[in-house]
């Protein structure tokens, strides 16, 4: 496997000067500092790892495995909110009803401007015991404040630190909202979620879009001929 240092030095010497200044552009977007979870403990224990990072400041939290696709990005929306009225807030859309039971779901209030006023939430309920459909999105902004909540949870759903447990303490005490987010969401932690954000992404691509789209339609031809083939077989 070749080192960031030495794949610089490659492209450099193979004359590839565009690669090479995609390379050099990426950690120049952002300081980046890690923390390992050394166990798979839940999200509220994660986000509880990075307690000495954020310090006494306001903070996001972006799920990597929730891919969502919109203009403004999901985080700025949710900063629109939070510059109007402050405070911690989640980011949520409707799912069906048969995918509640993977999320965590609130009960809130009929929405003003898609901006929900939480009174409670409940880490991935059985369909007929969910409150709504209306379900937590892997986008948020939180307070410091969250942490003393995180520290006092007990292990809830999955055996796991749960964040929605944590949030449930600061809708208590604080008060939560919930913007409902436009755009496309994709959950990559599914197989034909991952594939379909894969395809999307590429298609938004000005050096990929014409070459992929003439490929999938390719493919959607072919595949049609084959299943005529098969029915005419029978």
């Amino acid at each position: 496997m070749i080192n960031p240092s030495n794949l610089e030095q490659t492209l450099l010497e193979k004359g590839k000067l565009s690669l090479l200044e995609q390379v050099e552009h990426i950690p120049n977007m952002a300081n980046i500092h890690y923390i390992r979870q050394k166990e798979p403990l839940g999200l509220g224990h994660a986000i509880l790892c990075a307690k000495p990072f954020v310090g006494n400041e306001p903070f996001a939290v972006l799920l990597g495995d929730d891919i969502m696709m919109s203009s403004p990005p999901a985080l700025k929306q949710l900063m629109h909110v939070y510059e109007a009225h402050g405070g911690q807030i989640v980011g949520v859309k409707k799912v069906p009803h048969e995918e509640v039971s993977k999320c965590g779901i609130l009960s809130a209030d009929e929405p003003n401007n898609r901006t929900y006023q939480v009174r409670d939430l409940i880490e991935k309920p059985v369909p007929h015991e969910a409150p709504s459909n209306v379900a937590i999105m892997g986008r948020y902004i939180l307070m410091p404040s969250i942490f003393s909540a995180l520290e006092k949870i007990e292990r809830g759903a999955g055996n796991e630190y749960q964040l929605t447990d944590a949030l449930r303490m600061i809708c208590r005490s604080e008060g939560l909202l919930a913007l409902e987010l436009n755009g496309e969401r994709y959950d990559i932690g599914d197989k034909i979620g991952y594939v379909k954000a894969i395809m999307e992404m590429a298609l938004q691509r000005g050096d990929m879009q014409s070459e992929l789209a003439s490929y999938l339609q390719e493919l959607v031809t072919k595949r049609a001929r084959t299943d005529n083939r098969n029915i005419a077989a029978i």
